[in-house]
């Protein structure tokens, strides 16, 4: 089967898009970007075939009698099984680096302590894999390095603490580790991760009401189908750092561009929200970029920024959305300078203003600067297609829609949970193009 695939490296995350010859989208994969940038891509790209496995996973599935009316819940199911065997993987492979780098470092006489611990919170954090990623499991990240760091630091502490040995020396190891670790990717068979899943599947759902052994054929079937890297192209911030000859890349303007053309044909208008930059792009009806505008000199607003003020206020990047939507007024806040920030966050504070409210301020502070950047690129014209990570927080979402309304009135606005995907896709579309014509 020959596939496309787009890859846009971006300041945070990576994200990888496979398109299939009729161009139609088989695979989507994301990781956390790395300071190795080949591996990023490698991840990112894996990830994206993993899933356009289990896209032709559904196909062979819907051939099962009886089978497709739980289709839902048996790739989801198996999804998740599958999920937990890469992690047990991964997590295996933290283990035998830190005990590793034990052997390779000087700890005053306690590293046989250091190692027993080290190999009782690894065992705890396996004990709970089944937990983790349970049948009704809630994660704040599927990330490996956030789901095992998390669990990590918990236990650590609390066992650095009976054990009466430094908790920072317990992290100083698992830090170095993890680093070498998310260098790696996960490697292991494909074939084997899909069937311990399944079989974990069957052990959760014993009288599963489906032929057991025409799942395992469904599933043989699908690894079966040969997938071709018929082309590459690489996008994004880190563009310029990503292993392809240089006909292979194309700007994240293009690529954005003709991204939201394929996810909403009618756009006509394009803000995209990265970690590092905004940017305004206007695009005709075959999704060729006429005109754009990008923030000219630093991150203020972006992904970063937000980052920045989760950090200090020592929450996650998802949970800024929720909170700000709780606000009983909106302030006006006067920097979105990333150094400066801080200090006013903290002033806020201190003066006795709620969080929600200093939130809901930066929030509108960081649109505002958003319709700057649009209204220099030429304006909202219908539609209007919001993209990049910030479109998944639904303060920013509800200030924009604000926003736009106050200043363009009635404007169709579109916004996609697969909107960080975005520019990926008009990589593969150009992967697609440079091949089929």
């Amino acid at each position: 089967m020959k596939c496309f695939i787009g890859i846009d490296l971006g300041s945070t995350t990576t994200k990888a898009v496979v398109m299939d010859e009729f161009r139609e989208v088989l695979g989507r994969g994301i990781t956390n970007s790395r300071s190795n940038y080949d591996t990023a891509a490698a991840v990112a790209k894996q990830e994206a075939f993993i899933d356009t496995r289990f896209t032709l996973l559904e196909r062979e599935i819907a051939k099962i009698p009886d089978a497709a009316a739980k289709m839902k819940i048996l790739l989801a199911d198996l999804e998740r099984n599958f999920r937990k065997t890469q992690f047990l993987e991964q997590l295996k492979d933290l283990e035998e680096t830190c005990i590793s780098n034990i052997a390779g470092a000087r700890f005053a006489g306690v590293e046989d302590q250091v190692r027993e611990i080290m190999l009782a919170i690894f065992k705890d954090i396996a004990d709970a894999a089944h937990e983790i990623y349970g049948p009704n499991a809630e994660r704040k990240s599927d990330f490996f390095r956030d789901v095992a760091g998390s669990r990590f630091m918990r236990v650590a502490e609390d066992m650095a603490k009976e054990a009466g040995i430094s908790y920072e020396l317990l992290m100083n190891v698992y830090d170095k580790a993890i680093i070498d670790v998310e260098n790696r990717p996960p490697e292991g068979d494909l074939r084997g991760k899909f069937h311990l899943g399944l079989e974990f599947l069957m052990m959760e759902n014993p009288n599963i009401d489906v032929d057991k052994e025409a799942l395992r054929d469904a599933v043989n079937a699908t690894l079966d189908i040969e997938l071709e890297e018929t082309y590459v192209v690489g996008t994004g911030y880190g563009r310029v750092r990503l292993p392809f000859p240089k006909e292979h890349i194309r700007s994240e303007i293009l690529c954005h561009g003709m991204g939201a053309h394929i996810m909403f044909n009618g756009t006509r208008t394009v803000l995209d929200i990265g970690g590092q930059d905004t940017k305004g792009i206007q695009i005709d009806e075959n999704g060729v970029v006429k005109n754009f505008q990008m923030n000219d000199r630093c991150a203020a607003g972006c992904g970063r920024y937000l980052g920045y003020i989760a950090d200090e206020m020592n929450i996650g990047l998802h949970e800024l959305g929720p909170i700000a939507m709780k606000a009983k007024k909106v302030p006006r806040i006067n920097s979105t300078c990333t150094v400066f920030a801080g200090a006013e966050l903290r002033d806020r504070l201190a003066l006795g203003e709620s969080r929600a409210d200093i939130l809901a301020g930066l929030h509108r502070s960081i649109m505002l600067r958003a319709m700057s950047i649009i209204a220099r690129s030429g304006g909202i014209t219908d539609e209007f297609t919001f993209t990049g990570g910030v479109a998944n927080n639904e303060s920013a979402v509800d200030e924009l829609k604000k926003l736009v309304q106050a200043n363009y009135g009635d404007v169709t606005m579109n916004i996609s949970t697969e909107s960080i995907y975005t520019g990926a896709l008009g990589g593969a579309s150009f992967a697609h193009r440079a091949v089929m014509g």
